[in-house]
């Protein structure tokens, strides 16, 4: 059998053009979701950026005007900064609680955004009780928040995890009943 080398060629090719249609289809899914997040994080900037300059009006001083033009990469500036900040741990308490309760909160919250869609299509996890598990999995983050206060071994750091998780709490009911009452009329 003889095997021509054109043909071989072709396959070659064939394959080649078949790997970058999957690359720019994972490209194209991707970026509507990092259009999405940058909105939403200029958002904030813009919005913190106003709070700050609104709050010094109020005040009759002088706000943010040293990073960037009018103060607008102060925001950015207080980010990096809290970024390289030394991670103090409590010497009395239980360092593995106090590290373990934080991660609980974040890993919480991300996880309550594979149920949301960000295009028609464009699910991570396309479930039928979406909404239901979005409810459960946000309100795993208040318990994050009593084990980081319970594990300082600090009654004052304990009493705000209490604050934190309980204002946490009081903030997911109402939005719980919102969307369930939207999601029962949608039903309907």
């Amino acid at each position: 059998m003889i095997i021509d080398i054109r043909e071989v060629q072709d396959i070659n090719s064939f394959y080649r053009v078949e790997s970058l249609k999957g690359v720019y289809g994972i490209i194209w899914v991707l970026v509507p979701i990092f259009t999405l997040v940058l909105g939403i994080t200029i958002g904030v900037l813009v919005i913190v950026w106003l709070e700050r300059e609104i709050s010094a009006g109020i005040q009759q001083r002088i706000g943010p005007e040293y990073s960037g033009p009018l103060g607008v990469l102060q925001a950015l500036a207080d980010g990096t900064k809290l970024l390289f900040k030394e991670n103090l741990l409590p010497s009395r308490g239980d360092t593995r609680l106090f590290s373990i309760g934080p991660s609980i909160a974040v890993i919480a919250i991300l996880l309550s955004y594979s149920v949301i869609p960000f295009d028609y299509h464009l699910v991570l996890a396309d479930l039928n009780i979406g909404v239901f598990l979005w409810i459960a999995v946000s309100s795993i983050a208040p318990i994050g928040l009593l084990i980081s206060g319970y594990g300082s071994n600090n009654k004052y750091s304990f009493l705000g995890g209490l604050r934190a998780a309980a204002q946490s709490i009081s903030y997911e009911i109402p939005l719980t009943l919102c969307v369930l009452a939207i999601s029962l009329r949608a039903i309907r």
